[in-house]
Formats: structure tokens, sequence, C-alpha cells
């Protein structure tokens, strides 16, 4: 606090006040009355730039702050995303509660304990109780002091200083009688929205259906460390394929939509699996805006290198702010080796929330993209090809082994009659906070691919899966690929048309499309005899 800027406001006003005074007659009633008026602005004033505290609240570090507001409400600062603002209360003093930091090993040993677990909820709201005490305190100093510092500096009397007094601590006790009295607890199911949430509802959903099913979605978050450490354990018990230690592991990722518990997730399996390298195959963000840019850091905490090739909810500008984090290599239309493969990308030509530009959506372009781009994949000799959209993924067909991409939030492959295998992930963030709103919960998956040092081919790879919205399980699928060393072959073209135009055979016919956002063709459908299975579920 800069108390010689706060000095200098204050008496500035001594010499009007003084005058006032005069004017007045100096009767004791209107002395009064401006005192009261100096010492409740100088509360004001304190309040304002004082009043915070920063307290633990279970494994979370949150801050809370009380300023003086025309309006009681309670904000809530969700960044990236924006603030909900809730009117809780009528008092002109306004809450604000963000989020500061959170304890990764005191989560744990929470969620490992089932004591502390079955505690939790209670160790929250006794921390949140002393939290708000310590605030109300802290507030009601800080006027104190700024009431009695500007009627000492303005009037320098003591009886001028004990009235001040006086009138601020009235003043508090009656904010407080104000605040319990109209406090209203039902306004949590109905918030406001600023920033980037208020301008996309479909993220937001139905406020009340939200809250109601939030408890479902903390317990989910909670025990998502405990079912991820017990992957590794799984899966090393699982017969079918023995990982040599020289085998590439690579993590395959996509359609994060904002959800940070992507981010747990990726960090968990990286460090179970021994992950080389991770292929995030596009929609990061939802609306790819600056504000969403934060979220992009956390993929320079990882200690492995990150692939990205940009989705259809991803911006130019989301693309760039990823190319920023040191482990980032940012493909679109050129391919570099990482971890051992030399992996082509291709970013998505799409922008889905910028509605004025017009971008051609047809699948037959998608498919035709593809196949234009696959020329330069095949002469860079590309061992794994990575994009957002599996219609132009179908366009390498018969160039490359191996194509991942994303977009249907649900997961699906499929080996094309040239021998190209096509694996398709579903949502590793849930399908974002949309998660929230959907009665039938979409799963957040990944998948980890091992390939072969020396010949660069997929060998086998296992297909994690958790529970979505409100389930509390954890599945893992060991797929063998039967024929890693399978002949890839060009796609077979027709003869020129009359007119000279050649056409490729997967173009599809005009009106009946090939595949599309939700649905999965029985072209991408896995066989359910081409790959030797091994499942393992934890409850």
């Amino acid at each position: 606090m800069d108390f010689t800027h706060l000095r200098s406001l204050v008496r500035s006003g001594a010499t009007g006040t003084a005058a006032l005074l005069r004017r007045a007659g100096g009767t004791v009633v209107v002395k009064t009355l401006l005192i009261v008026v100096v010492a409740l602005a100088g509360a004001w004033l304190a309040l304002s730039v004082g009043a915070s505290v920063r307290t633990p609240v279970g494994p979370a570090e949150i801050g809370m702050s009380l300023q003086p507001a025309t309006r009681g409400e309670t904000v809530v600062d969700v960044h990236p995303l924006g603030k909900l603002l809730f009117d809780t209360h009528d008092a002109p003093v306004r809450l604000r509660i963000t989020l500061e930091n959170i304890d990764q090993d005191q989560a744990k040993s929470m969620i490992e304990d089932p004591r502390l677990a079955d505690r939790l909820p209670g160790i929250i709201e006794e921390n949140l109780g002393v939290g708000l005490r310590a605030l109300a305190l802290q507030a009601a100093l800080w006027s104190l002091a700024g009431a009695v510092l500007a009627a000492l500096v303005v009037f320098r009397r003591l009886w001028a200083v004990l009235t001040g007094f006086v009138a601020t601590l009235v003043a508090i006790a009656a904010i407080g009688v104000g605040v319990f009295v109209t406090f209203r607890p039902e306004s949590v199911v109905e918030p406001r929205y600023t920033g980037l949430i208020a301008g996309a509802p479909s993220l937001v959903g139905s406020a009340e259906s939200i809250v109601t099913r939030f408890e479902s979605y903390r317990l989910q978050l909670a025990k998502l460390v405990t079912n991820v450490s017990k992957l590794y354990d799984t899966v090393s018990a699982l017969p079918v394929y023995d990982a040599d230690p020289a085998t590439i592991r690579v993590l395959h990722i996509s359609d994060i939509h904002l959800n940070p518990i992507a981010w747990s997730l990726v960090r968990s399996i990286t460090g179970q699996f021994k992950i080389d390298v991770i292929v995030d195959t596009g929609d990061l963000t939802d609306h790819g805006t600056r504000a969403e840019d934060k979220f992009v850091e956390e993929i320079g905490k990882l200690d492995v290198p990150y692939v990205f090739v940009r989705g259809n909810h991803d911006s130019k500008a989301t693309e760039r702010a990823v190319a920023k984090q040191k482990n980032a290599i940012v493909l679109d239309g050129k391919s570099a080796v990482v971890g051992g493969l030399k992996i082509y990308g291709l970013g998505d030509p799409r922008f889905t929330p910028d509605k004025s530009v017009v971008v051609d959506t047809r699948l037959e372009w998608l498919h035709e993209l593809g196949r234009t781009h696959a020329v330069r994949s095949a002469a860079d000799k590309a061992d794994l090809v990575a994009v957002h959209d599996p219609t132009v993924g179908r366009g390498f067909s018969g160039t490359v082994p191996m194509v991942l991409a994303g977009h249907a939030h649900r997961r699906s492959t499929e080996v094309l009659p040239t021998g190209t295998r096509v694996l398709v992930q579903g949502s590793t963030g849930g399908a974002g906070l949309r998660a929230l709103e959907h009665e039938e919960p979409t799963p957040v998956q990944a998948s980890v691919l091992y390939f072969n040092q020396e010949t660069r081919r997929l060998q086998a790879w296992d297909d994690i899966t958790l529970g979505g919205l409100g389930e509390q399980w954890v599945q893992i699928q060991r797929h063998v690929e039967s024929q890693p060393a399978r002949t890839i072959s060009q796609e077979p073209t027709q003869s020129p048309s009359p007119a000279g135009k050649a056409s490729g055979a997967a173009t599809p016919p005009k009106g009946k499309p090939l595949w599309h956002q939700g649905q999965t063709s029985p072209m991408l459908q896995r066989s359910p005899t081409e790959d030797v299975t091994e499942q393992e579920s934890l409850s």
C-alpha cells in the first residue's frame, strides 16, 4: 500500500473541509456529519487496497478479498475463461475468490487415504470458514485504521478520531448484519458470466444442471490420480505384448477443449509409461482466443517433445502460443523427426468459431486436401501423419503406414485396403466443459502407441479410457498389430474421364458423406478379428 499517496489524497480535502465547517457555522451536528463522512471515506479507501488473504482449502490455495461495491456480489475468477458472478447478498461489499495454487502431493495423499477422502468435504468447509473469518477480521481492521488515519489527518482532534472510529465500527456491524440477513445461497445456481464464457453458451449449458451434477465431477477428479497411478501396474501384467526398452512410445491425445483434467492424465501417463513423444491432433482450445493462450502453457511443463497440429477450434494465434513452448513442435504442411519418428503434420484448414470467414467444408474437398498433402508426406518418407479430421487423414491412404486423427470425440481405428492404419482418438478432455451439460458422459481417452525403433512401424497400442462425468472407472485395452511389416500400396486411380479429369477411388459421392463429426462410419470401425486384445478394468 502507498501510504504517501494515501496521505496526500486525504490531506487534499482538509482545506475544503475546514472551509465547509466555517461556512456551516461550526455547529456540532454538521461537524459530526463531516467527521463521519471523512472517516467512512478513509475506511472505504483502506478496504479497497488492503483486505485480502490466501488460505488453504483442502489441497488447494485460494485468494479471497473484500472490496467496497455499489452492489453486493461474489466473484469467482475462472482464468482464462472469465468470471462467474453470483448475486449472493445486498450489502455494499464484493467478495472475490481466485484459485492460486494446488498442492499435488497433498491432493494425492488425501486421495490415497480413504479416511481423509471421506473427510475432504468437511475439511474444505472448515478451511473456507477459517479463511472467511480471517478475511472479515482483516477487513474490519483495515477499515478502522483507514477511518482513524483520515480523521486524524483532516481534523487533528482526538474527539474527531474517536467519533470516526465509532461511526466506522457501527458501519462495519451494519454491513455484517446486512450480509447475514440478505444472504442468498440459492444464487449459486444462477451465475452471470463475463469474459470468454459469456460468448460461449454451448460451454456453459444449464447452470442448475452443472451445479447439481458438479459433485459427481468433483469425485471423478478426486479419484483421477489414484486410478491413473494403477494403469502402469495393469499394463505391465498384460501378457500379449512385451515392449522392448528401446521401443519408441508415443502418447496420442486429442480434443482437450480446455479441460484441465487432461493435463493430469497426460502427466501421469507420460511418467508411468515412459513416453518419448506426445502427439496432439488438435482442438486444444475452444475458441482460439488470446485468453485461452494461458492454458497451453502447461505444455512447457512436460519433459517430452509435444507435437501439435491445429484443430478446427484452434486459431493461428493458438498455434503460435503452442509454438512458444520450449518442447513444442508445431506441424502444418511439413515434417519433423521427433523421438526417432519422421512425423508429417497438417493443421485443420477450418476455424469453426469464426463464422465470418467462408471455408469449403465439403467432405470431398477435405479428402482431396489430404490427397494433395499425401504427395509431400510420401516425398518426405514419413513414418506417421498427424491431422485433426479423419476425412483429411483418409486422403493419405497408401502413402504412409499410420495416420493419427481426432475430431470425432469417439475412438476408432481401421486398416485401409492400402495398408494404412487410421487411428481416430476420442476426447482427452472428455469434450471439455460440455461434459457438464450432456446427459451421457463423454469418456476421457488417450492411447499409448509402441513403435519398433528400427523399422519405425507400429507394434502394439494401449487404449486408456476414464469414465466420463459421474463415472468412476478406468479401463485399459491392449491391441497388437497383426501385420506390422505389411506392404503399404498406392490407392488405385481411375482412368481419366472424357473431360480429362481423374478422380481418386476414395472420393465420396455427392450428398453421401463418408463421415461426419459425432459418428463413425463402418469404414472407420475396427474389425474384431484384426487385433489380439487383452483387457483389464479398474473400478
